[in-house]
């Protein structure tokens, strides 16, 4: 198992930077949310991103992919996170194109997976029905009727959910909540009569919905997979998520440090830069370390995710590793940053709040600290 990216991985890491930081700097985040932009993401800069290959990536090319691999999502999600970058590519391709590679049969494949890849559709996944992330607890429920299923409930939290042209709801088709076996995934376009979708608010102003399904009527082609058995690939399109997540925190937290070396050589206090006091020298050392412990942990998650001969609970073990300690380290050195600019690090004029917004919420996304340490402590 490699921790280090390859020379391809690399050139990739090289163009995203340039890209991302060229035609999506912390500025156009900042426009997006002054302006209220539905999307909460830059239409061109999504079409040129697809133009680059980003969306075909994970994929492979018999369906037009790239092959990379999750690895070689990681530098993407990084140049993300020092960017602040808001993009549709964990929602649409990370989620609901991997669900519809790993469930959907050739039909639903070549209607929607190509369009996915091309940029031409886009999807979101509908999993949580609490205010915290519990996925094998879906209660929202799929009863057989007639030729197809009528959907009954509510999903919260869905990421970029506003302005799709379909979701992937996961359903309960048998057993009780916390069960994983009964778990169905469907395809259900954004126009299905009692469907409607309402904008929720982060704190990070970017694109989340609640999804109410209210008898919605689907055909038996919209089911993705084998009625029941659709944990299995809804747990493996979320551990991809969650990768990518910890690794556009590494991205936000590695930028907040060397934003914040930077202020400690320039503050000046007492006829002295503030970066020459031991204590905070101390603090600065701690950061770097728990940013180095984090990129461990981040590469061994997106190189297991990569590599079929592991087991499905070592994977999942290192994916909820990298998830906590990249969240849990970016909250860190999100706080210190502000403490450490003192009372400008929380006006909005400072780029430092914006981060740690952004840092709260892509921490608490498909897993929390305490979720992830829970579900350590129970796969070992």
């Amino acid at each position: 198992m490699s921790l280090r990216y390859s020379d391809e991985q690399r050139l990739l890491a090289d163009s995203a930077r340039d890209f991302l930081a060229a035609r999506s700097p912390v500025s156009v985040q900042r426009r997006l949310r002054d302006e209220a932009v539905q999307a909460g993401f830059d239409a061109q800069l999504w079409r040129d991103a697809v133009e680059l290959g980003w969306s075909a990536i994970p994929f492979p090319e018999d369906f037009g992919g790239l092959d990379f691999g999750c690895k070689g999502l990681g530098p993407i999600f990084e140049s993300m996170g020092r960017n602040l970058s808001a993009t549709p590519l964990l929602s649409s391709v990370v989620l609901g194109g991997s669900l519809l590679h790993l469930a959907g049969n050739s039909t639903q494949q070549a209607q929607w997976l190509q369009a996915v890849i091309g940029g031409d559709r886009r999807l979101a996944l509908a999993v949580d029905e609490r205010s915290r992330h519990e996925p094998s607890h879906i209660a929202l429920e799929a009863k057989a009727e007639g030729q197809g299923y009528r959907l009954h409930g509510d999903k919260y939290w869905v990421v970029d959910g506003l302005g799709v042209d379909a979701y992937v709801v996961a359903a309960r088709t048998s057993g009780q909540p916390g069960d994983t076996r009964g778990i169905s995934l469907f395809l259900v376009p954004a126009n299905t009569p009692g469907l409607t979708v309402s904008a929720l608010s982060l704190i990070d102003s970017r694109n989340c919905a609640r999804l109410q399904l209210e008898g919605v009527q689907l055909g038996s082609d919209a089911l993705l997979g084998t009625l029941d058995e659709g944990w299995t690939a809804l747990e493996t399109a979320l551990d991809r998520g969650r990768a990518c997540l910890a690794a556009e925190l590494l991205g936000m937290a590695e930028q907040l440090f060397e934003t914040t070396l930077e202020y400690l050589k320039t503050r000046v206090q007492f006829d002295t830069a503030i970066g020459t006091f031991q204590v905070l020298q101390h603090r600065a050392a701690k950061m770097y370390v728990d940013l180095a412990l984090s990129r461990s942990a981040l590469m061994a998650a997106l190189a297991t995710l990569d590599d079929a001969s592991l087991d499905v609970g070592a994977r999942a073990r290192l994916v909820s590793l990298a998830k906590w300690k990249a969240g849990d380290t970016a909250v860190k050195v999100a706080n210190e940053a502000v403490q450490m600019h003192g009372g400008i690090g929380v006006t909005d004029e400072l780029d430092v709040g914006l981060y740690l917004k952004r840092v709260r919420v892509a921490q608490s996304c498909l897993g929390d600290r305490d979720f992830h340490c829970e579900r350590y402590a129970a796969l070992a």
